[in-house]
C-alpha cells in the first residue's frame, strides 16, 4: 500500500507547491467533489490572492518611497476633503476617508495642516489623550468611522450543505434510475406497489443527504468557533482615565493603545510618545528593514509589529478603511493547509475507489450477461417487455449502488471530523489549534522543548528574598509590611527610583479605585516589592522626566533607563540577569549605605548570594545604576554602575507539572527545559519537575553555541536543561533535534522566538505571556500557559490518529465484504442479496455513522503509554490487514452459507421463503457491522469495551444503528425490500454480529508486528491468557 500512495505524500509544515499539485492530479475517481474538497484549499485561489496581496504590498512601498517624497514638497497637490453634516453633527471635525489617507500615505505634512497629534486628537473629540475616549461615545464613533472588523466570508447555511450532498454523482444517477423506476414500475405493477422500489431509493438518499448535512454542518460550526478564537487579540488602551484591555475588534478611532515588544499594532495610527519604537513593515509592505517611528516620523500602519522599543499611539483608521484589512481580505479564500492524513486517505480512497468501480462493471456486466443467456435458453430472447426493463435497471441501480458502498468518500472527511472535534475539545482544555496539521503531528512528537517561566512555574511571582546592603533580607509571611527594612534615606529613595522608573509596567487604578499593577509577572513582583517599602509610582514618575529607555530584550537579558535628575545630570539604571549585571558594576552599596569598591571578595560574596538564591528555586535579578554629568547621545553605559539589590523572585511550579512530565516521559516523549534563567534556578526548578534527571545533562547557551558542530550534535541528545538561552540557541537546539529524526514540540512567548517556533514540528505559544509575533508564528497556542495543557495536546494527537485508523479497518471491512458477496451472488445466482436501499443504509452506517462513532472518541490513559507513532509507520498496518481479512472471511463464510444453503438450513418454505432469506441476510449483515464497529474501538486489545459508555457519540450512533435497523426490517419492508422476521431469525441475526467479536479475539492472539505495534499498542503473547488486558 506504501508504494501505491507514494503521490499522496505531503509535509505536516509548510508543503511545497509541487506536493500539493501533484496529489491533487492523482485524486482520479471522487463521487462528491465539491464535498471531498470543500476544506481543501484551491491552489489557483490562493495563487490569485498571492497576486492581489503582492500589488498591494507594492502599492504600499509606493506611498512609502514616492508619496512620502512627493507629500512633502510645497507643489504636491492634496485631495481636499469637505466635512459632511453627519460628521459634523457628530460633533467630530475631520472626515474618516482624510484620516485614512494621511496615515496611509504618511503625510506629515497633512498631520502638520491639522495641527499635530494634539490637535488631531481633539478633531476626534479626543479632548484630552491621558483620558482617551469614553465608553458612551463608542456608538457613535463606530458609526461615523467604522469598526475594527474586516471582511470575512459570510457562514455556509444548513441548505447548502444539503445541495452539497446532493451533488455527488452516485446519487444523482440513483435518483435518476429511481424516477424511472417509479415510472416503468406504475406502469407495469400499477399504482401504489409499482411505486415501491424507486420510493425506497429516493427517501434512501434522502436520508443519507440529511444525515450527511447534518454532519457537515455541525463541523463547519466548530470551524467557525475555532475561528472567531484565532482572531481574538487583547489590546491595552486608555478610556474613560483608566488603562484597560479590551478585544481588538472594539477599538474605535481616537482610542490611545499601547504598545510593546511583540505587539501587532491594531490599528492605522498616529505615533504620541514613546521610546526606541522600531516597527516590523514586512507583512505589510514586504521590507525586512524596521521602520523607526518617531515624532517625526509619526506614522503607524494597521497589521505591523512591534520590534522593539515602546510607545502610545492615537487610532486613526479601523478595519477595512485600512490597507491591512484590504490584505486581509485576500485571505477569506486561503483555507487551511491539507494535513498529511487527510492527503493519505485521499490515496487510499483513490485505490479502493477503482477497485470498487471495476467490481461495480463487473457485477453489471455479470447481471445482465446472465440474464441474456437464461432468456436466450428460454427461447424469449426477441421477446422484450417492460419488466425487462426495470429488471436492468435495478442491476444498473445495484451497480451504481456497489460504487457508492465501495468508494469510500468518507476516509478523508473523517479526518476532518476528528480533527475538528479533537480542535473544539481542546480549546475547552485551553490549547487553541491555530493549524489542523499540528494536531496530527503532536501525535507522533519525540520531544518538547520548554520554558520554565509560567509554563512549569505558576507565573505568580513575588519578591522572597533580597540583598541589600550588605545583608539578606526575607519576607516575612502575614507581617504587615511583609519586608522589615532599615535602609538610609538615600539608599531607599535611590532603589525606589530604580523600581519604579525603570519598568516598562505601570501602576493604576481601576475603576473601583483599588491599586492594579499591569505588566509581566516579573515587573508586577518588582512593582509590588516597591509599593511595599512605601514607593509611589506615580510621584516618582512626577518627579523625574524620562531621557531614554532601553527595554528589556531577551539577547541582553537586561532592560535600562535614563533620567534628568532636578540638580542637573542624568542618572542612569539598569537591571536584568544577575551574572550578567553584575559584571557592569564598579561599585557597591555596603552596610552603611556608602558606594565602596566592588572588590573581588565582594564579587565572591555577591556571586554566593546569587548562587544561594538560585538553588532555592528563586529567580534573580540585579539593581544598578550610575550618575552621569549629561545624558550620552548613544546607548547607555555598559560599564561603571553601582550594585544597589540583588532580588530573589520566588515562582512556584505549577501543581501536577510533575505527573505530566512523567506522563511524557511514559508515552516516549523527552523533555527539555530551555530558559534563560541561571542554570542554578533552572536545575532546581528541572529537578523539581522531574525533567533533570541522573545522567542528563545540564548546560548554558554560551557554552552551547560555542561547541564544533560535531560534538554539540554528539551531547544534544543528553541535554536535559539548556540556561541562560538565547533566542538563537533554542533554534540550534531545535534545528539539531530535528536533523537527528526528533519530532519537535516547542513553547515559545517572545517575538525573539518566533524563528524556532516556525523551524520546529510543533510551534507552541503561550496564550497569557505570548507576544502577538510568536503566537502569528505558532500552531498551537497554550490559553493557560500551563505545560499539562502541552501534554494534552500531545494525548489528542495520538488520539486522531488511532481514531482515524480505527475507522479504516472498520470502513474497509464493510467495502470488502459488501463488494465480494454482491459480485459473487451475481456470478452464482445472477441476482444480488443486498438491494439498493439496503447498501445506500449500509453505506451511511459505514461512512457518516461510522465516522461519527469511531472518529470521535476521547483519547483514554493508555495512550501516553506508547511510544509515539512514528512518521514514517505505515498507516495502514499488517494488524489492521489482518483483522480486516480476518473479519471479512468470517462474515463471506456465514453470508456465502446463508446465500446458497439458508433456504434449507432455516427450514424456510412458501412463496416469501427467498425475502425471508435475503431479510436474514441483510440483517445479519447488519448486526456484523454494528459488533465490527465495537471491535474497531481497539485495534490490537481484547477488551474493547473499556471507556465505551464514556463516548456518548459512539454510544448514541449504536442506538440509533440498531433501531432504525428494527424499523428498516419490520415496518420499511415495501420501500427496502425486507420482510418482518420472527425472534429466532433475529436472534440468529445477532448472534452471527456477536460472533465477530470472538473472531477478534482469536485474530488478536495471532501476532504480526515486531514486540512493539508503531502506534504504541503492546502486542498480545500467543494465547488467550491476554483476554483480560485492558
Amino acid at each position: 500500500m506504501s508504494s501505491l500512495l507514494r503521490d499522496f505524500e505531503v509535509d505536516a509544515k509548510n508543503p511545497s507547491l509541487e506536493a500539493r499539485q501533484r496529489w491533487r492530479s492523482s485524486v482520479s475517481i471522487v463521487k462528491n467533489r465539491a464535498r471531498r474538497f470543500r476544506n481543501i484549499p484551491d491552489l489557483d485561489k490562493q495563487a490569485e490572492n498571492a497576486t492581489k496581496r503582492h500589488q498591494i504590498q507594492e502599492k504600499l512601498r509606493v506611498a512609502f518611497y514616492v508619496q512620502k517624497a512627493a507629500l512633502q514638497s510645497s507643489t504636491a497637490s492634496r485631495p481636499e476633503y469637505k466635512l459632511t453634516d453627519e460628521v459634523k453633527e457628530a460633533g467630530f471635525s475631520v472626515e474618516p476617508d482624510e484620516l485614512a489617507s494621511m496615515v496611509r500615505n504618511h503625510d506629515t505634512r497633512g498631520l502638520a495642516n491639522n495641527g499635530g497629534v494634539v490637535a488631531l486628537a481633539k478633531k476626534v473629540s479626543v479632548s484630552n489623550l491621558t483620558e482617551g475616549v469614553k465608553s458612551s461615545e463608542l456608538s457613535i464613533r463606530e458609526k461615523i468611522f467604522g469598526e475594527n472588523r474586516y471582511a470575512e466570508k459570510p457562514p455556509r447555511s444548513f441548505f447548502m450543505f444539503v445541495w452539497e450532498a446532493l451533488q455527488d454523482i452516485t446519487l444523482i444517477i440513483l435518483m435518476v434510475c429511481a424516477v424511472v423506476s417509479i415510472g416503468v414500475g406504475i406502469a407495469t405493477e400499477g399504482f401504489p406497489k409499482g411505486m415501491y422500489d424507486g420510493t425506497g431509493i429516493l427517501l434512501s438518499i434522502l436520508l443519507v443527504v440529511m444525515v450527511t448535512a447534518i454532519s457537515d454542518y455541525k463541523q463547519s460550526l466548530q470551524f467557525i468557533d475555532l475561528d472567531r478564537e484565532k482572531k481574538k487579540i487583547i489590546v491595552q488602551v486608555t478610556r474613560d482615565g483608566t488603562r484597560q484591555e479590551i478585544s481588538i475588534h472594539d477599538l474605535v478611532v481616537g482610542d490611545v493603545v499601547h504598545l510593546s515588544i511583540g505587539d501587532q499594532v491594531p490599528a492605522d495610527g498616529v505615533f504620541i510618545s514613546g521610546y526606541n519604537l522600531e516597527i516590523d513593515e514586512s507583512s505589510l509592505s514586504g521590507e525586512s528593514e524596521p521602520s523607526h517611528v518617531t515624532k517625526e516620523k509619526p506614522f503607524l500602519l494597521s497589521g505591523t509589529k512591534v520590534q522593539n522599543g515602546s510607545a502610545k499611539m492615537l487610532v486613526t483608521t479601523v478595519g477595512m478603511r485600512t490597507e491591512w484589512g484590504k490584505l486581509m481580505e485576500t485571505l477569506i479564500d486561503g483555507g487551511e493547509d491539507e494535513t498529511p492524513l487527510q492527503v493519505k486517505l485521499n490515496g487510499v480512497a483513490t485505490i479502493i475507489g477503482k477497485i470498487g468501480l471495476s467490481f461495480a462493471v463487473l457485477t453489471f456486466v455479470v447481471l445482465c450477461v446472465r440474464f441474456v443467456l437464461e432468456k436466450a435458453a428460454s427461447g424469449s430472447f426477441t421477446n422484450w417487455s417492460s419488466e425487462d426493463a426495470l429488471t436492468l435497471l435495478d442491476y444498473f441501480a445495484i451497480s451504481v449502488t456497489i460504487i457508492v458502498v465501495a468508494v469510500p468518500e468518507g476516509l478523508p472527511l473523517a479526518v476532518t471530523l476528528s480533527l475538528a472535534f479533537a480542535m473544539k475539545k481542546l480549546m475547552s482544555d485551553r490549547a487553541l489549534v491555530r493549524h489542523l496539521a499540528a494536531c496530527e503531528t503532536m501525535g507522533s512528537a519525540t520531544c518538547i522543548c520548554t520554558d520554565k517561566t509560567g509554563t512549569l512555574t505558576t507565573n505568580h511571582m513575588v519578591v522572597n528574598k533580597v540583598y541589600l546592603c550588605d545583608k539578606v533580607h526575607e519576607r516575612q509571611e502575614g507581617s504587615k509590611d511583609s519586608f522589615q527594612l532599615e535602609l538610609p534615606e538615600e539608599v531607599q529613595s535611590i532603589l525606589l527610583q530604580g523600581i519604579f522608573q525603570n519598568t516598562g509596567s505601570e501602576v493604576v487604578k481601576d475603576k473601583d479605585g483599588n491599586t492594579q499593577i499591569l505588566g509581566s509577572p516579573t515587573e508586577r513582583a518588582i512593582l509590588e516589592f516597591g509599593l511595599l517599602l512605601g514607593g509611589d509610582f506615580g510621584e516618582q514618575r512626577k518627579e523625574h522626566k524620562i531621557l531614554k529607555i532601553e527595554p528589556f530584550n531577551s539577547d541582553k537579558k537586561k532592560m535600562s533607563v535614563l533620567i534628568a535628575l532636578p540638580g542637573g545630570g542624568a542618572r542612569a539604571f539598569c537591571k536584568g540577569a544577575s551574572e550578567i549585571v553584575l559584571k557592569m558594576c564598579e561599585n557597591v552599596i555596603d552596610s552603611s549605605g556608602e558606594s565602596v569598591p566592588l572588590t573581588e571578595e565582594r564579587i565572591t560574596d555577591i556571586s554566593d548570594v546569587i548562587e544561594g538564591f538560585a538553588s532555592e528555586a528563586l529567580r534573580t535579578l540585579c539593581l544598578v545604576y550610575q550618575d552621569l554629568d549629561k545624558a550620552p547621545s548613544g546607548d547607555l553605559p555598559d560599564g561603571g554602575y553601582t550594585m544597589v539589590a540583588v532580588v530573589g523572585i520566588k515562582d512556584p511550579v505549577r501543581p501536577g507539572v510533575r505527573e505530566a512530565v512523567q506522563t511524557c516521559q511514559a508515552a516516549g516523549i523527552t523533555v527539555r527545559m530551555v530558559t534563560g534563567d541561571n542554570i542554578s534556578t533552572a536545575k532546581a526548578i528541572a529537578k523539581e519537575c522531574g525533567i533533570f534527571t541522573e545522567g542528563g545533562l545540564a548546560i548554558e547557551g554560551s557554552q552551547f553555541r560555542d561547541l564544533p558542530p560535531q560534538e554539540m550534535r554528539a551531547i544534544i541528545p543528553k541535554i536535559q536543561v539548556m540556561a541562560r538561552s538565547l533566542p538563537l540557541d533554542k533554534h540550534t537546539l531545535v534545528s539539531n533535534l530535528r536533523k537527528i529524526g526528533e519530532v519537535v514540540a516547542v513553547t515559545g512567548d517572545g517575538t525573539n522566538d518566533a524563528p524556532a517556533l516556525h523551524e520546529a514540528d510543533i510551534g507552541l505559544a503561550m496564550g497569557i505571556a505570548g507576544t502577538e509575533v510568536a503566537k502569528e508564528n505558532a500552531d498551537v497556542i497554550i490559553m493557560d500557559d500551563n505545560f499539562k495543557t502541552i501534554v494534552n495536546v500531545a494525548r489528542w494527537g495520538r488520539a486522531v490518529y488511532i481514531n482515524i485508523q480505527k475507522f479504516v479497518q472498520f470502513q474497509l471491512t464493510v467495502n470488502v465484504v459488501a463488494l465480494i458477496i454482491n459480485f459473487v451472488s451475481a456470478c452464482i445466482t445472477g441476482s444480488a442479496p443486498l438491494t439498493a436501499v439496503q447498501l445506500l443504509w449500509v453505506n451511511m452506517i459505514m461512512d457518516t455513522l461510522g465516522a461519527l462513532a469511531l472518529a470521535t472518541e476521547p483519547p483514554n490513559e493508555g495512550l501516553m503509554k506508547r511510544p509515539p507513532i512514528a512518521r514514517t509507520a505505515s498507516f495502514i498496518t499488517k494488524t489492521m490487514w489482518r483483522n480486516i481479512a480476518g473479519q471479512s472471511v468470517y462474515q463471506l463464510i456465514v453470508l456465502g452459507i446463508l446465500n446458497f444453503t439458508g433456504k434449507s438450513l432455516l427450514d424456510l418454505n412458501g412463496p416469501d421463503s427467498t425475502a425471508v432469506l435475503n431479510t436474514v441476510i441483510f440483517n445479519s449483515f447488519v448486526f456484523c457491522q454494528v459488533f465490527n464497529e465495537v471491535n474497531s474501538r481497539e485495534i490490537e486489545k481484547i477488551n474493547v469495551f473499556t471507556g465505551m459508555f464514556n463516548s456518548w457519540v459512539f454510544t448514541g450512533v449504536m442506538v440509533v444503528t440498531v433501531v432504525f435497523q428494527v424499523i428498516i426490517v419490520e415496518f420499511l419492508g415495501a420501500f427496502a425490500s425486507t420482510v418482518p422476521l420472527s425472534w429466532q431469525h433475529w436472534l440468529l441475526s445477532i448472534l452471527i454480529g456477536s460472533l465477530s467479536m470472538i473472531v477478534a479475539v482469536i485474530l488478536k492472539c495471532i501476532p504480526v508486528e515486531s514486540s512493539q505495534h508503531h502506534d504504541g499498542y503492546d502486542l498480545l503473547p500467543s494465547g488467550p491468557s491476554s483476554s483480560n488486558s485492558a
